[in-house]
């Protein structure tokens, strides 16, 4: 059975995280990464958001509740980050009931919910549930490394280079 929970702030619960991601994912995250997500939870900077299918890791998000994005820090719009599905477990709601999730959280607090997203074909299923799920550009352009990509400009297409999204959660808050 699919829940979506928030993290405990316990240090197992990160052990246990990281463990789990760095087996079933298919990549890591550097050492001590989920630990420092769930210290960014005790100082109230995010939410972490964990899938779990019948007690097994599914995947995790969390809701970042003063972006580094300038375009959604500016206009006080939480971003969601960081949304991951176990690949041999996608296809059965895991990612959908995480923005569920995160977006009840954020329209409890602000109208507007942002995403990001990188441009190569790693993400293309992310771009594809965003979009799906009502994301709209924010038509700000393309960012690298935080700052706006100028017409003409060259840039490295990696996990920087991102295009931002927002979604209108409430219409109570104009």
């Amino acid at each position: 059975m699919l829940t979506i929970r928030k993290a405990s702030n316990d240090k197992r619960e990160a052990e246990w995280l990281q463990a789990s991601f760095d087996v079933n994912m298919g990549w890591t995250k550097p050492p001590g990464y989920f630990a420092a997500l769930l210290e960014r939870q005790a100082s109230a900077e995010i939410s972490l958001l964990l899938a779990l299918e019948d007690s097994t890791y599914l995947g995790h998000c969390h809701v970042l509740w003063r972006s580094d994005y300038p375009g959604f820090r500016e206009r006080g719009i939480p971003e969601i980050q960081d949304l991951n599905v176990r690949p041999d477990l996608r296809r059965r709601g895991g990612g959908s009931a995480l923005l569920d999730q995160a977006e009840r959280l954020i329209a409890a607090r602000a109208e507007l919910a942002g995403i990001g997203f990188g441009l190569y074909a790693d993400y293309g299923a992310a771009q594809r549930l965003y979009i799906r799920r009502g994301y709209l550009p924010d038509g700000r352009g393309l960012h690298y490394r935080g700052r706006p990509v100028a017409a003409g400009e060259t840039c490295r297409v990696d996990d920087d280079l991102a295009l931002y999204l927002v979604k209108r959660l409430r219409t109570d808050m104009r």
